[in-house]
């Protein structure tokens, strides 16, 4: 990790190199195995947006989880990461804008999955800025991967719908606290506690991704510089 004040182009440049294998994994993850979970699900009869919304939790984690790990790993700076995040909302908004939904996980009474990739990228770059930290930087990121993902799991498996219902926040606070505490200690806790909470609340189109993101968001930074 670079301090914020020396990074250059130089680095963002070899970042983004580092990025290339992460998106085409994403693509891999989106264009072709959720595709074949789908008709698989689908055959065996699955209602359709039942299918859809367990696409959706996969790409989850498959993409938004995975990639936000290697983050500290792999990335010197915070940028490269946030471009990778934005150019996967221009590419899962462009089928909304032309009407040619990838029908295996997205729905066009909204375009929350775009929302994910925002809040993926735009709460990354905030907190690595203003802590200078790449593993605080990730919680938020975490918590709409693995934890918005495991929310939609248990309610799809309980309701057999996408739905709102607490069984969902406490599965969500169950997997993220532990998470949060072995990153962060007490602050991850709280910040993850927060985003379970976070979690029921939706206000189309400002949907849950982006508010479990700045939720942790605010809550880290008030713990980090204040």
């Amino acid at each position: 990790m670079n301090p914020i004040g020396t990074i250059t182009w130089v680095d963002i440049a070899l970042d983004i190199v580092k990025a290339i294998p992460i998106f085409l994994f994403i693509v891999v993850v989106v264009r072709f195995i959720t595709k074949k979970l789908y008709s698989i699900m689908v055959s065996r009869g699955m209602r359709e947006n039942v299918a859809v919304y367990y696409n959706r939790k996969i790409i989850h984690i498959l993409s938004g989880g995975l990639a936000a790990i290697l983050v500290p790993f792999l990335f010197v700076e915070p940028f490269a990461p946030m471009i990778l995040a934005y150019t996967l909302a221009l590419a899962t908004y462009l089928p909304h804008k032309t009407g040619r939904l990838l029908r295996w996980f997205q729905v066009k009474e909204n375009m929350y999955e775009v929302n994910f990739c925002i809040a993926w990228g735009t709460s990354l770059v905030i907190l690595w800025l203003l802590t200078g930290d790449p593993w605080i930087s990730i919680i938020p990121a975490i918590a709409i991967s693995f934890g918005d993902a495991i929310t939609g799991v248990v309610r799809n498996k309980v309701f057999g719908r996408r739905t709102k219902h607490w069984i969902g926040n406490v599965a969500m606070a169950i997997l993220t606290i532990p998470i949060g505490y072995i990153i962060d200690k007490w602050a991850g806790v709280t910040a993850m506690i927060g985003a379970s909470i976070i979690e029921r609340m939706e206000y189309n189109p400002i949907d849950d991704n982006l508010l479990i993101a700045f939720t942790a968001t605010a809550i880290l930074l008030i713990w980090h510089l204040l």
